[in-house]
């Protein structure tokens, strides 16, 4: 049986079909087809393996629930479980010039002991060991000629002093007390600053007596502050004379940091004492 042109079979030019051509097509479609179904299996076998994986790590976390998966709620619940505290308010801290200012402030013991402690005025590369001190509340009896009346008038309430002495050189400070800054700053601008000197200590009695001795008044706060500084041997500071100059300035820069001390240690004990009580009525709210 044949069939015409353009047959089921039939090519571009017609004709009797190509039974081989037709027979090994068919062989590579089945060929096709049988990995296929081993692909689709590989890949189904992949998943399944995926799945299993999966529910073994979740059957072994803290939660044992292997359906269970993490989410950004409880994430952040997680993250900001921490301990909460109560706002301590806390007041600016005190300032340090206001406590060597106010006499009401100003409390703390006032004694050489307190004021210079250290065995040694220690000054930049400057090292001088300290030889004598003293203190009065008669503040006539450390001052002499002019400064008497001047801390008289004034109201001076004590007077303390100490003496530093190095390689033939010496300087006597003296820091006089008084009521109010105004009162030490009239002290500085009267301009007497001649502090008796206090010997002792390998310093001699007649230390910067009848002799040239360099003199300075200064005051800061409710304080005014003085030096005398010259010779052991009795010699006469001339103008020139660098030693004696560097130990009377150091003295001086020496005076005010005591002081300035004085007012930084306060202001740090009530600081502290601020803090603890903001703490304390903390606790209680």
């Amino acid at each position: 049986m044949s069939f015409g042109q353009g047959g089921p079979f039939g090519g571009p030019g017609g004709g009797t079909p190509d039974w081989g051509a037709l027979a090994d097509e068919s062989e590579a479609r089945g060929r096709r087809k049988r990995w296929m179904m081993i692909g689709g299996g590989a890949v189904a076998t992949v998943a399944i393996a995926g799945i299993v994986a999966v529910a073994v790590m979740n059957s072994n976390s803290p939660g044992g629930n292997p359906t269970a998966q993490p989410t950004a709620s409880g994430q952040s619940a997680a993250g900001n479980d921490k301990p909460s505290f109560p706002d301590v308010s806390v007041p600016p801290p005190p300032n340090p010039q206001d406590y060597i200012s106010d006499a009401k402030k100003d409390t703390a013991p006032l004694t050489p002991a307190t004021l210079f402690p250290q065995k040694s005025m220690v000054v930049g590369e400057n090292n001088y060991p300290q030889t004598a001190t003293d203190s009065s509340t008669d503040c006539t009896a450390a001052a002499q000629g002019a400064l008497v009346s001047s801390l008289t008038h004034n109201g001076c309430k004590q007077l303390l002093r100490a003496t530093y002495a190095k390689d033939g050189v010496a300087v006597t400070i003296g820091i006089a007390v008084f009521d109010s800054p105004a009162k030490a700053t009239a002290v500085m601008n009267e301009s007497k600053p001649n502090l008796m000197p206090l010997s002792g200590g390998g310093v001699p009695a007649n230390f910067c007596q009848g002799t040239k001795c360099r003199m300075t008044t200064n005051a800061t706060g409710r304080y005014a502050y003085f030096t005398i500084a010259g010779y052991t041997n009795g010699k006469d500071v001339g103008a020139g004379d660098t030693k004696a100059q560097q130990i009377n300035r150091d003295g001086g820069s020496y005076a005010f940091a005591q002081i300035a001390q004085r007012g930084k240690d306060q202001a740090a004990k009530a600081a502290a004492q601020q803090l603890q009580e903001a703490r304390r009525k903390a606790g209680k709210s």
